[in-house]
């Protein structure tokens, strides 16, 4: 039990989006605790050609501007994702846009890419010491630029030196057209002019890159988008973002917000799609789960789906940041229960049955 656990009745009670700046003000300014405990044996990976000290990852969207990524290594995370950044400073849409649903364990947002700018995040990771852990860069385009696709090569061109890996950012439902680039013709022209930024940028240093994508993707776009992706060299896939649906089970008061829905109803359909999505990629891309990751339980079932990493965020509203350490231990007491004794051992087990049933 550390203070940050103490402290999270507390921050409940205070509006979500003044929460969570307190929150990356206290970690950002180094008052966060330290996980120091080993990792139990065989859950480190190597993939995307980084060693992941284990597979339970920080999503996007915490860090939004590089403020904290020190004080969430520090938490015994496998890896830290920043962003999204996008080129210029954006204050993002009205508040309040942030809206927790306790009742169903989940959180609607409709931040929109609130974020300092890629210069300001560049300046907070330029001296960056890599020994101190994965730390991976979310790139978007700013709502009103002409053409998204000049964002992505600039904040690639700038930004990709600095990441150990640059996530792709093309589904977030905040920001107006922006899932558009997911169809098949934009994403590929996407895809190509970013990946030789990157190569401009970095030459033979070239971090890996992913592509994240939205869980509402009609049928048939799934298999397209996985294609495109091989196609264009892309290293990686993030499956998914948050969801524009509103299951019929929804409970909390704020249910009928707009925006995009996280957190555990979320768990069912972005597992659903990261199964189809293991199947079609057919071992070309290693694939991370997101979405609905609550315990060891949900994120061993994301690795048998076909993950080989795992990224949280809406859990950490309702469970502290103790949650890390506690899901590590009890993926690892699940993989040994399974007579296993690597955690890559288990990606894709149910990945046929979920994807058909």
């Amino acid at each position: 039990m550390t203070l940050f656990d103490l402290a999270m009745p507390a921050l409940r009670c205070l509006d979500p989006e003044t929460a969570h700046r307190l929150t990356v003000r206290s970690l950002g300014a180094g008052l966060g605790p330290a996980d120091r405990s080993a990792v139990p044996a065989g859950l480190g990976q190597r993939v995307l050609g980084l060693d992941f000290p284990h597979p339970v990852c920080l999503a996007a969207g915490f860090d939004k501007s590089a403020e904290c990524w020190r004080g969430l290594l520090r938490l015994g995370v496998g890896a830290v994702e920043v962003g999204t950044v996008t080129p210029r400073p954006q204050a993002g849409n009205p508040r309040p846009r942030l809206f927790r649903l306790p009742e169903d364990r989940a959180v609607i947002n409709r931040n929109g890419f609130n974020n300092d700018g890629l210069e300001a995040a560049a300046a907070r990771l330029a001296r960056r010491d890599r020994r101190t852990g994965i730390v991976g860069i979310n790139i978007g385009a700013n709502k009103d630029t002409p053409d998204p696709v000049d964002d992505y090569v600039y904040g690639m061109r700038m930004l990709a030196p600095l990441a150990d890996y640059v996530t792709i950012n093309v589904s977030s439902p905040n920001t107006p057209g922006l899932r558009d680039l997911q169809g098949e013709g934009q994403l590929g022209r996407l895809l190509a002019a970013a990946l030789q930024a990157r190569g401009e940028a970095c030459g033979a240093n070239a971090p890996p890159v992913l592509l994240k994508i939205a869980p509402d993707l009609a049928d048939g776009q799934l298999e397209a988008i996985v294609e495109t992706a091989v196609a264009q060299g892309v290293d990686g896939l993030i499956v998914s973002n948050t969801t524009v649906a509103r299951p019929e089970s929804l409970r909390g008061a704020a249910r009928a917000e707009t925006g995009g829905l996280s957190g555990r109803p979320l768990f069912d359909p972005s597992t659903r799609v990261l199964a189809r999505a293991h199947l079609a990629a057919a071992g070309r891309l290693p694939l991370v789960g997101v979405g609905g990751i609550e315990d060891g339980a949900t994120a061993y079932a994301k690795i048998r789906a076909g993950a080989r990493l795992v990224q949280l965020y809406t859990a950490l509203v309702y469970n502290g940041p103790g949650l890390f350490r506690r899901i590590r231990d009890e993926l690892a007491a699940l993989m040994r229960a399974d007579g296993l004794t690597r955690i890559e051992d288990a990606v894709g087990r149910d990945a046929e049955r979920l994807a058909h049933g």
